[in-house]
């Protein structure tokens, strides 16, 4: 019987200079490092249509969007995490020459049914547990529809939004997501319905 060899755990600073060099994106999760497989067409629409539509809102603001080339590091009390969120708004940003931000006000992710695990318990998880983060968006790249995660006095509150005509307001950066632009182009697969 073999044993397979123990892989030892991959410092921060390791993780961040590999990055660097990197021909594709890795998440870090807790010393572990995980390739990002490439998005659909349809993933890639939503997530630049999202993108599109917050730059124009934020232009000339202090908060400013990012695009899925910029990591946000979640610190926990066990462990560091970077993941790389299909956009995300950043009103305190890091230092110019970080290639993450600590202090995410609004996070929106891009989900299909490989990455919905993922998306919908792991990182949302781990997100809700930025002290700055106000809202976390999940787009789904099947249908025009949303769930959303908005911080309360209570705590962080579910919403849903169905159909085209949704408009997920975001009051903390003055702001908002129309479903129409955040799906402009796409095309839904047709659902077959098994007999």
């Amino acid at each position: 019987m073999s044993i397979a060899p123990h892989q030892q755990p991959i410092s921060v600073q390791a993780y961040l200079d590999g990055e660097k060099l990197a021909r594709r994106k890795h998440e870090f999760v807790a010393g572990a490092i995980y390739a990002m497989a490439g998005a659909t067409a349809n993933h890639n629409r939503i997530a630049t249509n999202a993108t599109g539509s917050l730059y124009s809102q934020l232009r000339g603001k202090t908060c400013e969007v990012f695009n899925s080339d910029m990591k946000v590091r979640v610190r926990q009390k066990h462990d560091t995490r970077f993941y790389y969120p299909d956009a995300s708004v950043v009103c305190e940003p890091n230092a110019q020459t970080e290639t993450f931000h600590d202090r995410p006000v609004v996070i929106v992710e891009v989900i299909s049914e490989s990455t919905r695990r993922t998306d919908e318990h792991e990182k949302r998880d781990a997100y809700l547990s930025i002290d700055s983060l106000c809202v976390y968006v999940i787009l789904a790249s099947s249908s025009a529809s949303a769930v959303v995660y908005r911080r309360r006095d209570e705590g962080f509150h579910r919403e849903t939004y169905l159909g085209i005509d949704a408009v997920i307001l975001l009051p903390e950066i003055e702001g908002s997501l129309a479903l129409a632009e955040v799906y402009a182009k796409v095309k839904f697969e047709p659902i077959i319905e098994e007999d």
